[in-house]
């Protein structure tokens, strides 16, 4: 039996969507695939503890990467905007550092760098060059049509959903790159 959950994590909630992705394991669900923006399929399974971790790689990741993560017993699960996505038996992990994908904390601050460049640098751009300007063109534009209306509201509504992932995504990343730098 399979199911399929809508959850939205965003770029800076990779460690709550490790947590919600064990807790359906314990509750009897393992994930099989996931499926953008924010779909979830999970089939039926025997309730274990199950770690699940996730790696932020845009770009293709090699075989020897692959490789040297299913030595340490990693299984792969998918890949899904960048991230990808491995579990492992908790039983498995007799150490701490076994629940671990990185072994130091400098590969952890390394991952969050590359998420700062590679998704929050981007959103900044393009909020930047497309949403203000668009936002500010059809908020003071001498047009009072129907359609001047549709895009106010909806540059509107771009401008207040860019902030609010920009500034949460930039103060939660930045938190946890404290969190590993100490």
């Amino acid at each position: 039996m399979r199911k399929t959950l809508v959850h939205f994590f965003t770029i800076a909630d990779y460690e709550e969507e490790e947590l919600w992705l064990r807790k359906q394991h314990r509750n009897g669900w393992k994930l099989v695939k996931m499926t953008p923006p924010c779909f979830f399929t999970f089939e039926e399974c025997e309730p274990e503890d199950v770690i699940y971790r996730l790696d932020y790689k845009n770009s293709e990741q090699t075989e020897e990467y692959m490789q040297m993560l299913n030595d340490f017993g990693w299984e792969y699960c998918g890949k899904c905007f960048g991230w990808l996505y491995f579990r492992k038996p908790a039983s498995a992990a007799e150490t701490d550092e076994d629940g671990e994908l990185f072994s130091d904390n400098a590969s952890r601050v390394e991952m969050v760098s590359h998420i700062v460049k590679t998704k929050l640098m981007p959103l900044c751009v393009i909020f930047f060059c497309c949403v203000i300007p668009n936002f500010v063109r059809v908020l003071f534009g001498d047009y009072y049509g129907g359609a001047e209306l549709f895009f106010g509201i909806l540059f509107g509504a771009l401008f207040v959903i860019y902030v609010y992932m920009i500034v949460y995504c930039g103060l939660k990343l930045r938190r946890i790159r404290k969190k590993y730098e100490q």
